[in-house]
Parts: C-alpha cells; sequence; structure tokens
C-alpha cells in the first residue's frame, strides 16, 4: 500500500507544479492593510501557506530560500509634537528594505528550478526586513501557482458594466509633501484631503496615516484633560 501511494504521486517537477495548480482553490482577500480610507483588502501570508503547504507535501515539492539581495534604506527626521498639552520635539525615523529572493523549487525525483521574487516593506522600527522577506515568498507561491485571489481576480470581468472615469491624481514632490504635512499638523488641511488630491507614494502614504494617528490619539489626551 504504501508503494502504491508513492506511485501516485508527479513523477516530475513539472508534473508536480501542475498537480498543486489543479488543487490549489481561491485564496479570499480577508486582510485590511491600513486604516480607515486609507484602507485596502489583502491576502494574509498565513491563509497562502495553509492553503500550499499540504498540496506540496502531497506533490513532493519543497522550496527553499537560497539568496536574499537586500537593500536598505533609512530615513531619519525631526517632528514637532503635542503631548500633554506641551510642544515636544521628536525623533522620527523609517526604514525601507526592498529584497530580492533567490528561492529553489525542489521535487523529490531530483528535478529542481530557481524562482525570482521582489519583496519591499517599510517600518519604523526594526520589521521592514520580515515584511519584505514575507512579502515576497507569498508572492512567489501566488504566482507560481497561479492561485486566484479574491471574488473577481480580473478587472476584465466588469468590463460590461457601467463604469465612470475617475479623475487622474498626480504626484506630489517631497518638499510639497512637506508642506501638506505640516498644514495637517496645523489644522489647516486634513490628511484625507491630502489624500484625495495627489497620488501618493507608499512612504508618502505610511507618514501621512502616522501622523493622522498621532494627531487622533493627541486630541483624545486632550479631551480628557
Amino acid at each position: 500500500m504504501k508503494n502504491e501511494k508513492q506511485n501516485d504521486k508527479p513523477a516530475n517537477l513539472v508534473d508536480a507544479i501542475n498537480y498543486v495548480m489543479s488543487k490549489a482553490r481561491n485564496v479570499e482577500k480577508n486582510l485590511t492593510v491600513g486604516t480607515g480610507n486609507n484602507s485596502y483588502a489583502g491576502v494574509s501570508d498565513k491563509d497562502v501557506k495553509e492553503l500550499l503547504q499540504p498540496l506540496l507535501v502531497e506533490a513532493g515539492l519543497v522550496i527553499l530560500p537560497i539568496g536574499i539581495e537586500p537593500t536598505v534604506t533609512v530615513d531619519r527626521w525631526e517632528e514637532k509634537g503635542i503631548l500633554y498639552g506641551k510642544e515636544v520635539i521628536r525623533q522620527k525615523m523609517r526604514v525601507l528594505t526592498e529584497t530580492k529572493v533567490t528561492y529553489k523549487i525542489v521535487h523529490t525525483s531530483g528535478q529542481s528550478m530557481e524562482l525570482m521574487s521582489y519583496g519591499h516593506g517599510i517600518d519604523t522600527q526594526d520589521k521592514a526586513p520580515g515584511k519584505a522577506t514575507t512579502y515576497a515568498l507569498k508572492y512567489l507561491l501566488l504566482y507560481t501557482f497561479l492561485i486566484p485571489t479574491g471574488q473577481i481576480d480580473d478587472a476584465d470581468n466588469k468590463a460590461s458594466e457601467p463604469t465612470t472615469v475617475p479623475v487622474e491624481k498626480k504626484h506630489i514632490s517631497p518638499e510639497n509633501f512637506t508642506k501638506a504635512l505640516n498644514l495637517v499638523r496645523s489644522g489647516k488641511f486634513t490628511a484625507q484631503k491630502v489624500n484625495d488630491q495627489y497620488k501618493l507614494e507608499e512612504d508618502q502614504l505610511t507618514e501621512l496615516n502616522y501622523l493622522a494617528n498621532e494627531l487622533n490619539a493627541n486630541k483624545k489626551i486632550d479631551a480628557k484633560n
């Protein structure tokens, strides 16, 4: 019986990948990334691994990281803020880690193939590398085995429905973005208005959300006092 089960397994690497593709189901976007109006639906790393791990075992496949090329950018600056009704200077830091990761997918037959993936992560402390490598592996798995995500994975499925053409947002320069942050901080502008008017880069959006959360926290503290 043991030999029969082993013989049922895919005989080579391509058959094994095809086996996993044929068995893998849709993964729902049940993860909320960000907060408020800037949030969006995403696929959790846990759901992807729970779906694929047993299928990889059945197919006789393992995936191993064999190389990583990281690029780390650290930004530091000072910001004025209000703490318990007093103006304070806070030291701020943002770490952006970008990684190009090489994996090897190996089949029990001995056949193998190298795959490459990209990931990035932003954090104010030391979690950026972990976010970047998690991102890289998650999307390597999704794209290698062509896992559909969400209820509708292809925007073309809605092409026949009436749609409105959104106004194209313009990018904002670093200098003007800093000015916009100062206006938000002074109460002359809102974070939502900045996000509505400009097409923000990911690091700019992260910084804007951080400021909005900080201002909301200060309002709650002032209300208590």
